[in-house]
């Protein structure tokens, strides 16, 4: 069974295909012999292509909630409000074979680059969407100050000051999960690494799958579902 998420959502009916690209920004120079070179750089950002995700606005036995039943209106409001906030959001694709075999999930984070709603009689009264989503990437910018000294002669100089980041804090050797924490949000706050989510996830995996299940969950969606109150240890 596969499921999609988007900010913790889960969307009813997963779409029947997904197209996930990266675009290279290698670029191409002539040299004076007329000769070609292709100068390697890194890939691009990932872009998620969904050119038909059905929005039930009846249930169907296929569906699949996590709670309460709503209606297309819900999930086109949520889409809606997430394309003009400005934010990145939390994309997350399931694979889970019928006999729950894992066959890897898509985590990443992005922003909604397209959005369109479509209502077609040869849907009913269902709506289908197309959306397009971009990865998202954190960066960090230095600032830099520019300050003028006179001197005692007549001629003036530019001083050139680049403020540094402070020094990363310790890390932790554990962390208790508080609401609205998410394994992402810990690693980039206490390891200072987002990306190391996954590391967390793994050293912590019995905890996490153990309280997602005590709160009534089949199991955490590789670390989707936390707790507020669970401990968990931090890597190194």
């Amino acid at each position: 069974m596969y499921k999609m998420y988007i900010n913790g959502v889960l969307f009813p009916v997963t779409p029947s295909k997904l197209v996930i690209k990266t675009k290279n920004q290698n670029k191409t120079i002539n040299l004076i012999n007329e000769s070609e070179v292709n100068v390697l750089k890194d890939a691009g950002l990932m872009e998620v292509q969904i050119d038909k995700l059905l929005i039930p606005n009846q249930r169907y036995p296929f569906a699949i909630y996590s709670g309460t039943f709503h209606r297309a209106k819900y999930y086109m409001d949520k889409l809606t409000a997430w394309k003009s906030s400005g934010k990145a959001l939390t994309f997350l694709f399931v694979r889970k074979a019928p006999n729950k075999i894992n066959f890897g999930s898509t985590r990443l984070k992005v922003s909604i680059e397209e959005l369109q709603f479509t209502e077609d009689a040869g849907n009913g009264m269902d709506v289908e969407v197309k959306l397009t989503l971009k990865q998202y990437k954190d960066v960090g910018i230095k600032k830099l100050v520019r300050k003028k000294k006179k001197s005692s002669s007549s001629s003036k100089k530019t001083t050139v000051t680049v403020k540094k980041h402070r020094a990363s804090k310790p890390i932790a050797k554990s962390y208790t999960v508080v609401k609205g924490d998410c394994l992402i949000k810990i690693a980039k706050s206490q390891l200072n690494d987002s990306s190391r989510w996954k590391e967390i996830y793994t050293l912590n995996k019995n905890v996490i799958e153990s309280t997602a299940k005590k709160h009534g969950r089949k199991s955490s969606s590789d670390g989707w579902w936390i707790y507020p109150g669970t401990k968990l240890k931090l890597p190194k």
